[in-house]
């Protein structure tokens, strides 16, 4: 299928690493002409550099903080000089708090700190995104807004990671309903356990905590759902491109789980 993704542009917030970095990827691979982003330049340079030599796309970094208004402004004012079009067909927002730092769900010992900075940074940062790119989709009639939010939303266990995702997913529904009249939709993925740069480090204190191999804590991650494998970041930047694509049209304001299936779950 071609998705007739050829000339477009797009910002992938959280870019440098993991499945930001897979979603660049993808999109350039489609021949979308790419700006990333995140608050280590060094990161971004380092992912850019390592995609175009895959790609031979054209990706580009700029620093942003997307807690900070003024900060994700000048990324979009930065991505619309760079890419010379005067457009942003496409926005990825996948900068986040890693795993929600505060992931305990006991009363007592809630950070209220770290959790006005998850929100900050995942919700409200989103919204900053999309909120500033629209003009520009609803000059050209048409944009594709894809938030990266989390199966957490669907779990207790972790009350800040659990709301930020829901609060993502009310956000969109909200975005889609507003600006689907001009072309533009809105749509949220929900990785589950995915494999990233992060994965090794975390199954070998998996390891060491149970006291089993390496190999036996991999298999754990891969039977948390029903394909019986570990997805992979690769994985959802496939979901991703789609869903930035015009073939996704019918798609707009829901949310795609993308964690290789949650064992006896049922959503309708």
């Amino acid at each position: 299928m071609d998705l007739d993704l050829m000339g477009k542009t797009a910002i992938v917030t959280g870019g440098s690493l993991g499945i930001g970095k897979a979603i660049a990827k993808q999109l350039s691979y489609e021949g979308v002409d790419v700006v990333i982003s995140s608050r280590n330049l060094v990161n971004l340079e380092s992912a850019a550099k390592d995609i175009m030599a895959e790609t031979g796309g054209k990706v580009l970094p700029v620093v942003v903080d997307t807690g900070d208004q003024g900060s994700v402004e000048s990324m979009v004012q930065q991505a619309v000089e760079k890419l010379k079009l005067n457009r942003i067909d496409i926005l990825v927002n996948c900068a986040a708090q890693p795993g929600s730092r505060s992931g305990t769900s006991d009363l007592d010992n809630l950070d209220e700190d770290q959790f006005w900075l998850d929100m900050n940074v995942k919700v409200m940062g989103y919204l900053r995104c999309a909120r500033t790119v629209a003009p520009y989709m609803r000059q050209n009639g048409w944009g594709r807004i894809i938030n990266i939010s989390g199966l957490n939303a669907r779990q207790s266990g972790n009350t800040v990671g659990s709301m930020r995702n829901v609060a993502v997913v009310a956000m969109t529904k909200n975005l889609a309903e507003e600006l689907g009249p001009y072309g533009i939709n809105c749509t949220v993925v929900h990785p589950g356990a995915t494999r990233t740069e992060r994965t090794f480090e975390n199954l070998t204190n998996q390891s060491v905590s149970l006291g089993i191999s390496f190999a036996e804590a991999e298999e754990l991650m891969a039977n948390a759902n029903s394909v019986k494998r570990i997805i992979d970041a690769t994985d959802i930047a496939y979901i991703v491109t789609f869903l930035a694509s015009p073939r996704s049209v019918a798609i707009n304001g829901d949310v795609i789980a993308a964690g290789g299936g949650t064992s006896k779950d049922i959503h309708y």
